[in-house]
């Protein structure tokens, strides 16, 4: 992930689906990244979001090669994200 990246990646049974995206304020200092877990509703009501984690970069490119390597694909933007932290 470089600074700015916004970075989706979907379970193999393609139901969760998680959001990587950098907080652009602690870049400089110490980078960490928001974590968003959630699911595209098929009906096309908002999204289901189940959490939100905030963690160190390393933290996060740790977490996001083991779901890699457990079978999670990288795919598109799976929901409106209007609101950002």
């Amino acid at each position: 992930m470089s600074p700015g990246a916004d970075v989706w990646i979907q379970d193999p049974q393609e139901k969760w689906s998680l959001r990587f995206h950098e907080d652009p304020k602690s870049w400089s200092a110490f980078p960490f990244v928001f974590v968003d877990r959630g699911r595209a509703m098929r009906d096309g009501s908002p999204a289901l979001l189940k959490s939100r984690s905030y963690l160190p970069k390393c933290d996060a490119i740790e977490i996001w090669t083991t779901l890699i390597e457990k079978g999670w694909k990288k795919v598109s933007p799976q929901w409106n994200f209007e609101i950002e932290p």
